[in-house]
């Protein structure tokens, strides 16, 4: 659903102005690229902070705190 919905923004978007609609199918993959190591930041960062909570937790889960 969500790739159609792209897909007819494209089109409408190809029908106001051709330039902008080529430049953006054009763009799209090196933005992508570009995000990649965005996410890889996120993902690292993301870790760390699981694994900061679960060491701050770790003393309250051994004296048998259950969530």
């Amino acid at each position: 659903m969500n790739a159609l919905l792209l897909l007819i923004g494209w089109c409408i978007l190809f029908l106001l102005s051709w330039p902008v609609a080529v430049l953006a199918l054009v763009a799209w993959p090196i933005v992508w690229l570009l995000s990649i190591p965005l996410r890889l930041i996120g993902i690292t960062v993301g870790a760390v902070l699981a694994l900061v909570k679960s060491i701050l937790f770790l003393p309250a889960r051994i004296l048998g705190y259950r969530p």
